[in-house]
This record gives C-alpha cells, sequence and structure tokens, in this order.
C-alpha cells in the first residue's frame, strides 16, 4: 500500500508538473481586465468612427457618381445638337454649292452662246454652227473646219470631250455621206 501511494504522489507531481509548463494562464487580476475593457471601448469606438466615415465617403462617390451622369447627360445633348448643326451647315454648304455651281453652268450656256460675238473669237461668227453637246461649235473656216469648245472660269473638259478632242489631234475624223432614199 505505501507502494501505491508513493506512485500516487509521484503521478501527482508529474501532472502538476506537465500542467505548470503549459502556462495555463491564472486568471486576470482586476486591473488588467479594467484595461482590456477599455482598450475593447476604444476599439468599438473606432469602428464606429469607421463606418461613419466610410458611409460619408459612399455618400460622396454616390453624389460625384451623379454629378458625372448628369455631366455625361448634358455632354451627349451637346454633342447631339452640335452633330445636327454640323449637319445643318454640311446641308446649307451643300446647297448653296449646288446653287453656285448651277449659275455657273448657267453662265457657261449663256458665254458659249455670247462667245462668236465676242472681241476673243478668232472666227468669222457667221461661219461658227452651234452643236451644244459634246462639242459646242463647229466653225466652216475657208481653211479648215475646227472644232470649238467654250470654257469659262475653271472648268474643265468632260471625258467625252476629252476623248473627242484626242480623236481629231490624231486625225482619226472621217467624213460620211449618207443618203437617204
Amino acid at each position: 500500500m505505501e507502494y501505491l501511494f508513493f506512485l500516487f504522489i509521484v503521478i501527482a507531481i508529474v501532472i502538476f508538473y506537465e500542467l505548470s509548463k503549459k502556462n495555463i494562464p491564472s486568471p486576470p487580476d482586476s486591473d488588467v481586465l479594467n484595461d482590456y475593457k477599455h482598450r475593447l471601448s476604444i476599439l468599438e469606438k473606432e469602428k464606429i468612427d469607421l463606418i461613419r466615415s466610410h458611409q460619408k465617403v459612399e455618400s460622396q462617390v454616390d453624389q460625384l457618381n451623379n454629378h458625372y451622369l448628369t455631366k455625361d447627360s448634358e455632354s451627349q445633348i451637346l454633342i447631339e445638337k452640335l452633330n445636327q448643326d454640323l449637319y445643318d451647315k454640311e446641308q446649307s454648304r451643300k446647297t448653296t454649292l449646288s446653287q453656285k455651281k448651277s449659275s455657273e453652268v448657267r453662265l457657261g450656256n449663256i458665254a458659249e452662246k455670247l462667245a462668236p460675238f465676242l472681241e476673243d473669237f478668232p472666227y468669222n461668227p457667221e461661219d461658227a454652227i452651234f452643236a451644244g453637246q459634246p462639242i459646242d461649235y463647229i466653225v466652216f473656216d475657208h481653211a479648215a473646219v475646227v472644232f470649238v469648245e467654250i470654257k469659262s472660269g475653271n472648268s474643265q473638259l468632260s471625258t467625252k470631250q476629252r476623248r473627242i478632242r484626242d480623236l481629231i489631234k490624231s486625225k482619226c475624223v472621217e467624213w460620211k455621206e449618207i443618203r437617204i432614199k
């Protein structure tokens, strides 16, 4: 029995020794507990302040988003208005250009008809026969038959008129007599 008692005491000592090695904390004293509660309350206040600050920032972000959405909408409206203005001016310019070209064509037609009577016309007006299209005049001069195209301003020969000019210059002109029965 003594042996059992001795064994019991050794086991108790070993258990006590092992437990002391694990550093089981002792119950906190009241100063440590008060310090912990104080720090916890400070952290709670900081948490509340952070939540409020976050809500403020979210509100500001929402305001900025609304502001930029409004500005974006205003910009879209302005872009549409400017595009419409551009389209209107383009149409007005096209109309003006068309009117200008039309008046230039009319002026050119008048100049074509009056050309034989101007000082710069080198042939006798009585020898000039108005053909109109694609060549304005055929002049039957005593020395040659001359094809005359009258141009005014910056007007250019049409493709067909250039082809006719090139055929005449390369002497690809023929005489045909056609008899109708």
